[in-house]
């Protein structure tokens, strides 16, 4: 937001300061206010809010487009939401100012007060567009925060809509049709849809229109006018029930600097190109032997729409202008339907804080909880939503799991695989990944804090030093799992980088022969025993003690073994930075990270 701070007195010049770092403002005075009002986006009047209102109510106009007006008065205690609450985001402002300030957000929307979704706000925060048929956007609110009933319709999942159910008012009712809506007389209904949606005599209809689509194109060399054809296209889709959704463009790279493509960018529409060879592979309902020969592929815009979507769901197959095709596809994970969704998440190291967020927000979704029961703590569980099923995979075979998810996978519910740390280092996530994609599921992977980051956090410790140290190693002691020649540990260590060893307590003899090959005896390790769990014991000392300390304390296979001078490092450090600079510019570097 382009912003202003209005001061009157020296004491608002003080509170100011803070403020015009932080917002990156513009400092003016009360006249400068009124002769600049239709310059800024956004306007913070520190003074009292007699003088406030008395300034700027000549100005108002529409709350559609006046800017926002926070006032805080003059002695930083309190932050108010004076003028175009949602619309014009003064009441996220009241909040981030309040915060600067460490000052009190007075804020008096109704829905805000009331904890009620801001509908006029939620298009926005969503990055939803938004249409309104049987009303306008007025009366949905009136009618939604005075709680009359209404229903809500959801047609994708995205973050937005996993908000929605988890919050979701008492006096609002998820819906599975529009029919259903209408049969029980509801006159407000809020859809989150990509699709087109009738509007019943005597019902409202809120829709948000998420942007999920995948528009494959195919164009005549140099087709024109560029305009009329991206109409036309446009038009297209909307003939075949789909609303203005468009998440990307997507062709083959031959076409990348045809006018419409060029004029697709412009509009602002990101596109991604593909080879020949990526589109010939895929296999479509309507493919074209004119369009092999041309271009060495028999499709290229429905080709190019499954493989921009991660291989979705066609929605719209190939249509026809005079000089191009087109096809529109959406990626399973915003898609809603009978068959499941698998999410393998990465619990972190174990203390349930360091979860991700959406990590975190899956747990609270799943309807199928399977996680590494001998490896991740179950309080990470207990978020679990009432009536979700959760197992632990501690026991099971590869097999017995997969078979588990499927079977929750083909009753449509949403599964969470939870793995340690994160999936991709040593999450043994390759096997179940193979058995999804034989089987045509969906999945996707969120990733989390791997135990190797929460090792140099316990250790206090900076894993990679200027001038020292500039290579983390993760890797594994060659124990019932074979380890390539080229990855032997003898061979890793000649760099003696800091090096992180996952699952290798049980053959810690052979690690530390392996290690002083290369590293000093008295090279810094660490023993580090559950990191961040409550029964944490982390032990230190020099490689040629590691076997020992090891032994001595009866670490087990839940240890990562850390080796390296980084371990605790604080020497040298000094002269390689300039006191000069508060953000450890080093010296003769004008980059920094």
């Amino acid at each position: 937001m382009h912003t202003a701070i209005i001061i009157i007195t020296e004491e608002g010049r003080r509170i100011a300061f803070p403020l015009e770092k932080e917002l990156n403002a513009n400092i003016l005075n009360r006249q400068e206010m009124v002769s600049r009002w239709n310059d800024y986006d956004a306007f913070v009047f520190i003074g009292a809010l007699g003088i406030c209102v008395r300034t700027i109510a000549p100005l108002i106009t529409d709350k559609h487009i006046d800017p926002a007006v926070v006032c805080v008065d003059s002695t930083g205690n309190h932050a108010v939401s004076v003028l175009s609450g949602h619309l014009g985001g003064a009441n996220e402002l009241t909040a981030r100012v309040a915060a600067v300030l460490g000052a009190n957000p007075v804020i008096t929307t109704q829905s805000d007060n009331a904890g009620l979704w801001a509908l006029d706000m939620l298009g926005r925060s969503c990055q939803w567009d938004v249409v309104v048929r049987g009303g306008d956007m007025n009366g949905c609110i009136f009618h939604f925060v005075n709680r009359k009933h209404t229903a809500l319709l959801l047609e994708v999942h995205d973050e937005g809509t996993a908000y929605l159910e988890k919050t979701l008012p008492p006096h609002v009712k998820l819906v599975n049709s529009m029919k259903e809506a209408e049969k029980q007389g509801i006159e407000l209904i809020i859809v989150v849809s990509p699709f087109k949606q009738p509007c019943p005599d005597g019902m409202k209809v809120l829709q948000y229109i998420p942007k999920v689509a995948i528009v494959g194109i195919g164009l005549a060399h140099q087709a024109q006018p560029p305009q009329e054809i991206l109409n036309q296209i446009l038009s297209g889709m909307e003939a075949r029930g789909m609303m203005p959704c468009i998440r990307e463009f997507c062709t083959i790279d031959v076409k990348a600097n045809e006018p419409v493509v060029e004029l697709i960018r412009k509009n602002g529409y990101p596109v991604r190109l593909f080879k020949a060879e990526e589109l010939v592979a895929v296999e479509v309902p309507n493919p074209s032997d004119v369009v092999a020969k041309h271009v060495g592929t028999p499709s290229v815009c429905e080709a190019a729409a499954l493989l921009g979507s991660g291989f979705g769901q066609l929605v719209i197959p190939k249509y026809k202008g005079g000089l191009f095709t087109a096809a529109v596809a959406i990626g399973n994970e915003f898609l809603r339907k009978n068959s499941g969704h698998i999410e393998i998440v990465g619990a972190g190291p174990g203390d349930p804080d360091l979860i991700s967020v959406r990590g975190r927000r899956m747990l609270e979704h799943a309807d199928l909880i399977l996680y590494a029961g001998s490896l991740v703590p179950s309080e990470l569980t207990l978020c679990a939503k009432k009536g979700a099923v959760v197992r632990s995979s501690a026991g099971m075979n590869l097999e017995e799991q997969c078979a588990l998810m499927k079977e929750f996978y083909d009753r449509g519910c949403f599964i969470v695989r939870l793995h340690t740390g994160d999936p991709c280092i040593f999450g043994a996530i390759q096997e179940q990944m193979a058995f999804f994609d034989r089987h045509a599921m969906s999945y996707h992977i969120t990733p989390g804090i791997s135990s190797f980051l929460a090792a140099a956090a316990e250790l206090k410790s900076q894993f990679t030093i200027p001038e020292r140290c500039q290579t983390i190693i993760l890797t594994r002691g060659e124990g019932r799992t074979p380890v390539p020649e080229r990855e032997k540990l003898r061979l890793l260590a000649r760099s003696r980088s800091t090096m992180c060893i996952f699952l290798s307590a049980a053959i810690v003899d052979e690690v530390q022969k392996e290690l002083m090959t290369e590293y000093p005896a008295d090279t810094p390790v660490a023993a580090c025993y559950h990191l961040t769990w409550n029964d944490q014991r982390i032990y230190r000392g020099v490689l040629s003690d590691l076997a020992a300390i090891v032994r001595d304390n009866k670490l087990t296979l839940t240890t990562m073994i850390v080796v390296g001078e980084a371990i605790g490092n604080r020497q040298g450090l000094s002269e390689l930075y300039s006191s000069h600079f508060s953000h450890l510019y080093r010296k003769g570097d004008d980059s920094h990270s």
